[in-house]
């Protein structure tokens, strides 16, 4: 089938990302208008959408709010309007009095609480009833202004005549998965047989997002059997550093974390650039496998980078890792904004040397006035957040001057979804923490209603006299213009808590300057300040193993992933610690469901299936911050058994890609795949066009 550009198609095509034939067949309909079937008048209840056969009794302009065409209509159970804000004036002589129409619309109810259509379609004359069954299903299209349904309608149409896509899927794996041959669900969605078949609709519409996940599977497999083709260091080292430092922590390593290491440390004496996710649960302990990853890579006379998202979680990193290696004499250095401009020189100068050291910062790390001299291990903490073109661009930017390029461990306390992990992480190795350090208590997740706020401070303060220190977290910095439902923002609550904690109390948020963030930390970490009023910025890497109780302000505005992480942050030390969901009734179903699910589950695995099936893997995995493409049609809770099918064959092709012979045995072709791959391409970033 041809890809070639649209060029004598509409300019409002484009902005739909509407290129190439191709992109007009699988620009699928919303849903489908029923011309089969009539309503009576009296039958339409608001927000219905169907068709009416009415006459009409008059038509009229009017100027108020603004000019349009009204027309009064009437059938033998009721009577409507129908209002057209556009309209040129040969309009006027469609809608004569007596003449019989249909009207197509949605049911809405005029100011004046009469039954009315806005820009309904309109048809000339009655149908009989053998007239309307023979009538074909409608297709309503995704468009956008400037972009009339009848338009789209008209180049699917001619394109469906014109060409098609030839069938790829081998006929033994269509069977087995239970989907349609391509052409045919093509031509099914856009023109169902009528009645609507259910069961026909949906094999139809199986067949395309499987081949939508195939595609996606054999793109991310093949970027990184491209990511092989490059050369690594070979960080063997002496083993005698790592050694020391794990005799030197006060604690055993749990199993999870020993298999982990298992296999960082198998990825790091290979020759090839390894790309590997580490994922587990709050307080399982990733920073760990880190600091050994970073001693082994040291330990081999190469440099260790850490990069964090924020100028708080990096101090704490860098603190922590000093603690764990300094004593064993790694030079450790810290870059990020708030470091002295003399003393960034400095870093960035003893950067660029060839000699082993361990570099922890921000993003700054990747910024082009960074120089490594002789980098050997990239740990990048919240990395599955980055997208596929962005750990593509990572991995190019992260080459030595010998033109090695180094490996790279990425972190992510968000657990991770297995369904996400196969579809959208596919390019990368996976290690998962299960399990969580020995003598941990589960934190007890509380529920209490914002009526409460006088009697929560009377039970916090008596918390801070007598056990320990505490978080309070709040959804904003200052009152919004939220008149609905107004929210306690953190200057408000920082007002009302003040006076009764005073020099307890310690604030940070992301407004402050990085030194004031710093100093507020310090105070708390130290013990000096038993309360930190905080926002998000508090979210992740933050550890306070005195902390045994959080209050989380608002806790129906933050998503369930945000909610564990924010938990997360106490339970870190010895005896029972405490998490209070403070929430504002009432409550939308979707925040019940939120807030239960935390109450009753503390696996993060477990909430981040239930986030899942609330949020949808766009949120979950930050693309749509980066712009990176989701799956159009797939649903990855909906559509399991077919996104394991897709795994299964996208791994086979894409093991087989270079090699004809074995493709042959799987049964397709490679141009066969190259067209699979260019029909799911459509925009020029696309993840697809990267391999």
């Amino acid at each position: 089938m041809t890809t070639k550009p649209l060029t004598d198609w509409p300019e409002a095509f484009s902005r739909l990302a509407l290129h190439r034939p191709i992109d007009l067949l699988l620009h699928f309909p919303l849903r489908y208008e029923d011309e089969s079937r009539v309503m009576r008048l009296a039958d339409f209840r608001l927000g219905d959408s169907g068709q009416a056969q009415v006459r009409v009794v008059d038509h009229r302009v009017v100027y108020k709010p603004r000019r349009m065409l009204v027309v009064q209509i009437e059938d033998a159970s009721d009577t409507g309007l129908l209002r057209f804000l556009y309209f040129q004036e040969s309009m006027r002589k469609t809608f004569l009095a007596g003449q019989q129409i249909r009207v197509i619309g949605q049911a809405r109810l005029s100011g004046a609480g009469e039954l009315e259509f806005v820009h309904p379609r309109v048809r000339q004359g009655w149908l009989s009833p053998e007239a309307l069954v023979d009538q074909p299903l409608l297709a309503v299209y995704p468009t956008t202004q400037g972009l009339a349904q009848h338009v789209i309608r008209r180049a699917v149409a001619r394109v469906l005549r014109k060409e098609s896509p030839p069938e790829w899927l081998p006929e033994t794996w269509r069977r087995q998965v239970g989907v349609a041959p391509l052409p045919e669900a093509i031509h099914r969605l856009h023109l169902p047989p009528s009645p609507l078949q259910p069961a026909l609709m949906q094999e139809a519409w199986n067949r395309i997002r499987f081949d939508e996940l195939v595609a996606q599977q054999v793109a991310l497999r093949r970027a990184r059997a491209r990511r092989f083709a490059h050369r690594a260091p070979c960080l063997s080292g002496s083993g005698e550093l790592v050694s020391r430092l794990l005799q030197s922590f006060p604690f055993p390593l749990t199993e999870g974390q020993q298999e982990a290491w298992r296999q960082v440390r198998t990825d790091l004496v290979q020759d090839r650039p390894v790309h590997r996710l580490i994922q587990g649960d709050v307080g399982s302990g990733k920073t760990v496998i880190a600091a050994l990853a970073a001693a082994q890579s040291v330990s081999s006379g190469y440099q260790a980078a850490v990069m964090a998202p924020t100028e708080l979680l990096a101090a704490q990193l860098f603190d922590k890792l000093s603690s764990w290696l300094a004593p064993l004499g790694v030079e450790i250095l810290g870059l990020w904004a708030a470091i002295p401009k003399a003393q960034k020189r400095r870093i960035l100068a003893r950067a660029a040397k060839d000699q082993p050291c361990l570099v922890v910062g921000t993003h700054a790390l990747i910024q082009k006035d960074v120089r490594f001299g002789r980098l050997g291990l990239a740990v990048i903490d919240e990395q599955h957040r980055f997208g596929v073109a962005q750990r593509i661009a990572l991995r190019e930017r992260l080459t030595s001057p010998e033109g090695l390029r180094c490996h790279i461990l990425g972190m992510s306390a968000t657990p991770i979804p297995r369904s996400l992990a196969m579809t959208f992480l596919a390019d990368l190795d996976i290690s998962v923490i299960r399990d969580r350090p020995a003598g941990r208590k589960p934190v007890q997740t509380r529920l209490m209603s914002q009526s409460r706020r006088e009697e929560l401070l009377t039970r916090l303060t008596h918390f801070l006299d007598h056990e320990g220190q505490a978080y309070w977290v709040c959804p904003v910095i200052e009152e919004q213009e939220d008149t609905d439902r107004p929210l306690k923002a953190l200057e408000e609550t920082q007002a009302w808590l003040a006076p009764v904690l005073g020099d307890r109390l310690a604030v940070v948020h992301g407004r402050m300057r990085p030194d004031e963030k710093t100093a507020a930390m310090a105070r708390f970490a130290s013990g000096a300040a038993r309360l930190l009023l905080a926002t998000t910025v508090i979210e992740v890497g933050v550890d306070v193993p005195s902390a045994r109780l959080i209050v989380i302000d608002h806790a129906e505005r933050f998503g369930l992933a945000q909610l564990h992480q924010l938990r997360g942050r106490v339970g870190r030390g010895e005896g029972q610690s405490t998490c209070i969901l403070f929430y504002s009734p009432p409550l939308s179903e979707t925040a019940q469901a939120r807030l239960k699910a935390l109450y009753e589950s503390d696996d993060g695995f477990e909430l981040a299936n239930r986030d899942l099936a609330l949020r949808g893997p766009g949120e979950i995995l930050g693309m749509r911050q980066s712009g990176d493409p989701e799956l159009r049609f797939t649903d990855l809770v909906r559509d399991q058994a077919l996104v394991n099918a897709a795994v299964t064959f996208g791994q086979q092709i894409a093991m087989s890609y270079d090699d004809s012979r074995a493709l042959q045995a799987v049964g397709v072709s490679k141009e066969a795949i190259d067209s699979l791959l260019s029909r799911w391409a459509r925009r020029a970033d696309d993840v697809l066009t990267s391999v």
